[in-house]
């Protein structure tokens, strides 16, 4: 049946279902009539309200659709990707044993605890720029990057590397959420920079997988297997 034939009464509006041949407002107004005036109709009520039924279930369908579609924008991609390098990255920290934390590639290059540290300094750093202050107790300023350097200078054990470095990426993941598929064109100012979210959440996850590569590169320098790769 062709769809897009006009309803059998008011004629304007396509009808929504092949059998009655009624637009979604005509039926939902006979439904009505007939519940009022106990006038009979042409067609059974119990047939009329399947048929709103399924109108109404072709809305429904079309709405989930539309949610399913924002759920899987840009946003959603970059939030997964993220995870996808948190997991990896607390499961390296995890991974590496503490004895090697001190140890580095060469002179004038970061430690491997120094690498995890700086990841969440940025972590902490770069939502500020988007509209979310450091945690206080990190005592990282956006105007100031001592605060970051006397952030990564800090002494920590191992097991204060991995549980800062998974807040750090839930304190990450809060500051994404204020860039939306929606506004994710808007200027913003990125630390001196003219940027859009978007491009500062683009640098942000390449940013992060720079990282990864580079923990991967330590963790089998100490003849450690990423854990995902086992």
């Amino acid at each position: 049946a062709n769809r897009r034939s006009s309803c059998a009464v008011c004629r304007t509006a396509a009808w929504s279902d092949a059998w009655s041949r009624l637009c979604l407002k005509c039926t939902e107004a006979s439904v009505k009539s007939l519940a009022n005036s106990g006038v009979s109709h042409t067609l059974p009520v119990a047939t009329m309200r399947t048929s709103l039924s399924r109108s109404f279930l072709t809305l429904t369908l079309c709405a989930m659709t539309a949610s399913t579609a924002a759920a899987q924008g840009m946003m959603a991609d970059m939030h997964g990707d993220v995870s996808d390098v948190q997991k990896k990255m607390v499961d390296l920290a995890k991974a590496i044993p503490e004895s090697a934390y001190g140890w580095r590639p060469m002179a004038g290059t970061r430690s491997v605890g120094e690498m995890f540290k700086h990841v969440i300094s940025d972590n902490y750093l770069i939502p500020i720029a988007m509209g979310l202050p450091a945690p206080a107790a990190s005592g990282i300023s956006g105007t100031d990057m001592k605060t970051v350097a006397a952030f990564e200078a800090r002494a920590m054990t191992k097991d204060q590397i991995v549980a800062e470095l998974e807040s750090s990426f839930s304190h990450l993941h809060t500051a994404m959420r204020l860039t939306t598929d929606a506004n994710s064109g808007e200027s913003m100012k990125f630390f001196g920079m003219d940027f859009t979210r978007r491009k500062a959440m683009i640098g942000t996850v390449t940013h992060l997988h720079e990282h990864l590569g580079q923990g991967i590169a330590y963790a089998r320098s100490n003849n450690v297997v990423p854990p995902w790769s086992k």
